[in-house]
């Protein structure tokens, strides 16, 4: 009778320590999801970035830019961070680097 007892108080014992033997297995699928979101989100976003930060420092006087706001003009002169834009004959305008979307280019 005792021995039915010990078996059975045994098998308990051994189950709970089974079910914790995982360690770093529990945690790598969230390992891996933040890898793949590195790969997917984060990484394209920050080269897009550079490159719009590169763009912006290489803007030269007479280049056509578009703003964000959707104005288009050219480029009459540079102070540090701000642009001065030519919209028409006789109209100019400041507005900051960060405030140029894209360069356009003639194809």
């Amino acid at each position: 009778m005792f021995t039915s007892l010990l078996y059975a108080q045994e098998a308990a014992g051994e189950a709970p320590q089974a079910a914790q033997g995982g360690g770093i297995m529990g945690f790598l699928p969230i390992i891996i999801m933040f890898v793949i979101l590195y790969f997917l989100l984060i990484r394209p976003q920050q080269k897009k970035q550079k490159d719009m930060v590169k763009m912006r420092d290489e803007l030269q006087k007479n280049e056509k830019v578009i703003t964000s706001g959707g104005i288009i003009g050219t480029i009459y002169s540079i102070k540090g961070d701000i642009v001065v834009l030519k919209v028409d004959d006789n109209v100019k305008i400041e507005v900051t680097k960060s405030a140029i979307a894209t360069k356009i280019t003639n194809q």
